[in-house]
């Protein structure tokens, strides 16, 4: 009885060491955290909400009007509500001790007024200093002096599989921190997103984190969180963050000259390729890795380099391109005037071609292309599958419903018409099944935010 006892004791001391031992190995964050938080602030914006009705609408009156009157209403009666402002909810964080905060475009997009406020509590009406949709980066400016600024460190030495934490006000509940590890680096989201390798992330990433930091266990900034992949509209292990070395180099020219200019080669890329092994191998290539060319832009800096149509992009300023996504971020990070060296696979030959990077306008650059999308289906829209998560990213609102409805580049359709969406495969299948002369319920994934619209099929 006694050799048994002694046994279960050691057993439970073994264990006890055991957990101990794995405790021991885990980071601590509380320094960092108490260091840190007062460099986190929340963002709440207010947008004004203007609201018409025509007369004769009478299904949109008040259910009191129709208790008392009925359907006696004049033809002339008109009910004009008062509609309340829409409030929005952010994270962003200090980057100078003069009041410069540093938050994503979506938290900030389109309202009237955006408030900060300080781990004490105290409140500041922040001046909009500018925006880069292409990145989801804004930068904010409060009247404040001697503020704690954040440490800034580098995403390009973040290495997948290090320690990162997060900080925001999740659902209103102010400076939570939660932890966790790099997935991945290098992500190519798409969309209107296509210019930032992301930062893949499994910290718990709720609405209201949007635009909260990303810190290395030195207490730096790596990267602002910015989107999550959800069907429910809450965390599920897959969160994204902006690389910090983009969005500081966003953010300062933004202070300089409250806009953004990014680079331009000037190629159309065939998508397909990376997904065909026949294709690759037919073109002197064991695997599919690559940009194809399908296009190049008359007077872009890519003819002017020698880059012609059909070649293969295998590197872009000492940067591999694996994919045909990996190019737009690489090329957007680069300064126009900068010269590069490009290296291309043609005709099974690798060659260096020097090319001097030019300043993308997409408007100037759609208006001069002959060759408009189009699309073919009636929400006129043009949809992409989502690399590694369900749903379609919409690539392209054009003209038309959907436009009108408030459908934007970039938006992650998830639901259509009470279905749910896999892929483009089964998008396609779904809306050539809409009802004429109606309208389609769509549920969207907007940064963090879940937003359904009803766009008219009619």
């Amino acid at each position: 009885m006694f050799k048994r006892t002694s046994m279960c004791a050691a057993a439970v001391l073994m264990a006890v060491f055991a957990v101990q031992s794995v405790a021991e190995g885990l980071p601590d964050f509380t320094e960092l955290v108490e260091r840190n938080s007062p460099s986190v602030v929340k963002i709440t914006t207010t947008t004004e909400v203007t609201q018409t009705r025509s007369s004769g609408q009478q299904q949109e009156v008040p259910e009191i009007f129709r208790y008392f009157f009925g359907d006696q209403l004049p033809d002339n009666f008109n009910y004009q509500p008062n509609p309340r402002p829409r409030q929005g909810l952010g994270s962003g964080f200090i980057l100078s001790e003069d009041g410069y905060i540093l938050t994503n475009n979506h938290v900030v997009d389109h309202t009237d007024e955006v408030t900060v406020t300080l781990t004490d509590g105290t409140e500041y009406e922040a001046e909009l200093i500018g925006t880069d949709p292409q990145s989801d980066v804004a930068l904010l400016k409060i009247d404040g002096s001697d503020l704690h600024a954040v440490k800034i460190g580098s995403s390009e030495q973040l290495k997948v599989g290090e320690w990162v934490l997060a900080i925001g006000s999740p659902f209103n509940f102010d400076y939570s921190v939660t932890a966790g590890i790099v997935s991945a680096k290098g992500r190519a989201l798409g969309g209107a997103d296509r210019y930032v390798p992301f930062i893949q992330t499994d910290v718990a990433i709720n609405p209201g984190n949007s635009g909260g930091p990303l810190f290395n266990l030195d207490g730096e900034v790596v990267g602002i969180n910015s989107q999550i992949y959800t069907r429910s509209g809450g965390f599920m292990g897959v969160s994204f963050a902006i690389p910090i070395d983009i969005a500081m180099d966003i953010a300062d020219q933004l202070k300089e000259t409250g806009t953004v200019e990014r680079g331009w080669l000037g190629v159309e890329m065939y998508p397909p390729f990376n997904e065909n092994p026949e294709l690759a191998q037919s073109m002197g290539l064991d695997r599919a890795e690559g940009a194809l060319v399908a296009r190049v832009f008359d007077g872009s800096p890519a003819a002017d380099g020698g880059i012609q149509t059909d070649d293969i992009i295998l590197s872009f300023n000492d940067q591999p391109v694996r994919r045909y996504s990996d190019l737009p971020p690489l090329v957007g990070q680069v300064r126009p005037g900068t010269t590069v060296e490009v290296e291309v696979l043609r005709g099974g030959d690798r060659r260096t071609l020097d090319v001097t990077i030019g300043v993308l306008n997409e408007q100037e650059l759609a208006a001069g292309n002959p060759q408009q999308p189009t699309s073919d289906n009636p929400l006129n829209i043009i949809v992409a599958d989502v690399e590694g998560s369900d749903g379609v990213r919409v690539e392209r609102v054009l003209a038309g419903p959907a436009l009108e409805a408030g459908l934007r580049d970039g938006d992650i359709i998830t639901m259509l018409g009470g279905e749910f969406i896999n892929d483009k495969e089964e998008f396609d299948r779904l809306v050539t099944q809409l009802p004429d002369n109606g309208a389609v319920a769509v549920r969207v994934l907007r940064g963090n935010n879940i937003v359904y619209l009803a766009i008219p099929t009619d």
